[in-house]
């Protein structure tokens, strides 16, 4: 069963949300989801205390360095997906649920610095690769952009990922109100209420985009053979 983390060395990039919303909307279309929050901010068990939690959904918080990966690889025995949403340093945590991961995903924001910081998220997945005789699937999420404008800054960097080879999501977690809304009511974007916040349909959307395209790219061979 594919293993996804969210890892970045920088914290504030949009792992915890990114987590959140791709475990949402998987855990709604009736997947059985086990989402890890190895944040010791803890941002994702906070949430999960509040209403709204899909059924399908079970939030883990009591994890450390000696039982990341004990608790990765049982969830993975019981749940079609495991997602883990990583903190935001390097640390031995970060590295051991790197290495059992079959799909982690980078989120960055549209600046120099978030490059700068996701090239180290790399390296590390590259010597987790070379430590564990395993190829691991990754790929850049850029978060928090806008969906009406395309800064020079962010074209800059996208095009310097693509020069390197560097794998990048089509589709973008643009900045909405309907993914901070959910850390303070609870559930899912569907669930809001357009009394609550605005634009929700345009975030319903990004979410569901967001998802279809993490499976997609699941149902790829390499992955699908490493998941198994």
């Amino acid at each position: 069963m594919p293993t996804i983390c969210m890892a970045s060395s920088k914290g504030g990039c949009g792992k915890s949300t990114s987590s959140v919303v791709l475990a949402t909307q998987l855990a709604q279309r009736g997947a059985p989801v086990t989402l890890i929050d190895a944040d010791p901010n803890r941002p994702v068990s906070a949430w999960a205390k509040r209403p709204g939690r899909p059924e399908h959904l079970t939030v883990l918080s009591d994890v450390s360095e000696a039982t990341i990966i004990d608790e990765i690889e049982k969830a993975a025995q019981t749940t079609p997906f495991v997602i883990v949403d990583l903190e935001g340093t390097a640390s031995m945590t970060v590295a051991y649920a790197i290495s059992r991961a079959d799909l982690v995903i980078v989120p960055v924001q549209g600046s120099q610095l978030d490059a700068a910081e996701a090239a180290k998220a790399i390296r590390l997945i590259r010597q987790q690769e070379k430590a564990f005789g395993r190829a691991i699937a990754y790929a850049v999420l850029f978060t928090r952009t806008s969906a009406a404008i395309r800064p020079r800054t962010l074209q800059h960097i996208r095009a310097e990922l693509d020069g390197a080879g560097i794998p990048i999501f089509r589709t973008q977690m643009h900045e909405r109100e309907a993914f901070r809304a959910i850390f303070s009511f609870g559930g899912t974007v569907e669930h809001l209420s357009s009394t609550q916040v605005g634009g929700l349909d345009a975030a319903v959307k990004n979410a569901r985009e967001l998802a279809a395209e993490v499976v997609a790219l699941l149902r790829k061979p390499a992955l699908k053979e490493a998941a198994a």
